[in-house]
């Protein structure tokens, strides 16, 4: 009798993001290692759920600025329909609140495209074995952030659930907003009349950053200054003088 070992499984990879030439570089990491192997690409967040449902991914390499859908909405809607599989955010966004949003929806790692191969795969294999990987250069600004969320929870939370910051904006989670949890903190600032430059310093991120939330701000508010997305959150509430 001839007992044969059974071959170790492949771990099956599908990539999400819309630079081609990006996607191929991935592809060619991850498949110079015997027990992993990339079996699909797309470009956008809707392309993401058809492959998932025909080429049953292990995981799912995901980019979070995608045309048609963006990576945070077809993670949260891949983790409902199929709930076995995991995601992981490879992003050029070190900006914490993407980790927390992400996370939220159901990523199980978030990592940044300039990151080595090495670690790339280290990564990958650390998420197939049940783990949660979080990269290291936002890992800094997480427990920063974790730590102004417990401040606000201790000496700044009203009695409705809002936030009083010490200007005296009054802040209001919504959850019919369309921003992210970052860019409403952002918009609440821009209540303030503060500029760029001191956002980003009250909250740790960079001037450029900042600018890329007001940018994102005035396209979902779909509004060309940031006085008209200001009127906007104060009318429906976000934000209350």
């Amino acid at each position: 009798m001839v007992i044969t070992e059974n071959p170790k499984k492949t771990v099956k990879l599908l990539l999400a993001d819309d630079h081609q030439l990006f996607r191929e570089g991935v592809k060619r990491i991850i498949n110079m290692e015997s027990d992993l192997e990339v079996i699909g690409e797309c470009g956008d967040g809707i392309q993401v759920i058809e492959l998932c449902n025909s080429l049953n991914p292990d995981i799912v390499l995901m980019d979070i600025n995608m045309p048609v859908e963006n990576g945070v909405t077809a993670t949260q809607r891949l983790k409902e329909i199929f709930p076995s599989i995991k995601v992981i955010i490879l992003s050029i966004h070190d900006d914490e609140s993407y980790v927390f949003e992400t996370l939220r929806k159901g990523a199980s790692g978030y990592l940044l495209k300039d990151m080595e191969a090495e670690s790339l795969i280290n990564a990958i294999r650390s998420v197939v074995s049940g783990h949660a990987y979080i990269h290291p250069k936002v890992t800094g600004k997480l427990i920063n952030q974790l730590r102004r969320m417990t401040y606000l929870e201790d000496s700044g939370n009203s009695s409705d659930g809002s936030v009083v910051n010490e200007a005296g904006v009054k802040y209001i989670h919504s959850p019919n907003s369309p921003l992210t949890r970052r860019e409403a903190e952002v918009l609440r600032l821009m209540a303030e009349g503060k500029s760029n430059k001191a956002i980003g310093e009250f909250l740790f991120i960079s001037e450029k950053t900042v600018k890329n939330h007001v940018s994102s701000i005035l396209q979902k508010l779909e509004v060309d200054d940031r006085t008209q997305a200001v009127i906007i959150a104060i009318k429906n509430g976000w934000v209350t003088l």
